[in-house]
């Protein structure tokens, strides 16, 4: 049987899923979420999960080329604010409070998620293309900042 130390030896969000599926029948997305321009946190929901996964709730945390970092079990969904807060209990930005983490598992592609918070943090956006994501990190600007405002003529 699989548990979650097991799936987390797929180090490929691709193959993750797959033999999540192939363990479980399939999985469903509750929630995708980015932290600044290199970490995904996906949310997803085990409809029959086998007796050696402990939750019917997983996050997959990963970084922008897919590469399994953690992966965090649960009884119910987490929000992504309070997943930040658990990694960050220091930046006031972000609040919430984690259900109990059944089992969690890092993986070698696991770092410090602290570090692409920092206002130094890298991005491979120019400075003028991007702004400061709630908790730090970097995201694209939003286009609907930049358009012009529509006058009728």
């Amino acid at each position: 049987m699989e548990s979650i130390e097991s799936l987390a030896t797929h180090l490929s969000l691709g193959d993750f899923l797959a033999t999540l599926d192939r363990v479980c029948g399939h999985h469903r997305l509750l929630d995708h979420a980015t932290q600044g321009e290199f970490h995904h946190d996906l949310v997803l929901e085990l409809p029959a999960p086998p007796p050696s996964i402990p939750g019917r709730v997983l996050v997959v945390a990963t970084n922008c080329n897919g590469g399994v970092k953690e992966v965090l079990c649960f009884g119910e969904p987490p929000t992504v604010e309070a997943l930040w807060h658990h990694r960050c209990p220091e930046n006031p930005e972000f609040h919430g409070t984690l259900p109990p983490i059944l089992a969690s598992v890092r993986t070698q592609h696991w770092f410090d998620p602290r570090t692409l918070l920092t206002p130094d943090a890298d991005s491979e956006l120019r400075p003028e293309a991007r702004e400061r994501q709630l908790g730090g990190g970097w995201r694209p600007k939003r286009c609907a900042a930049r358009l012009p405002e529509h006058r009728a003529h």
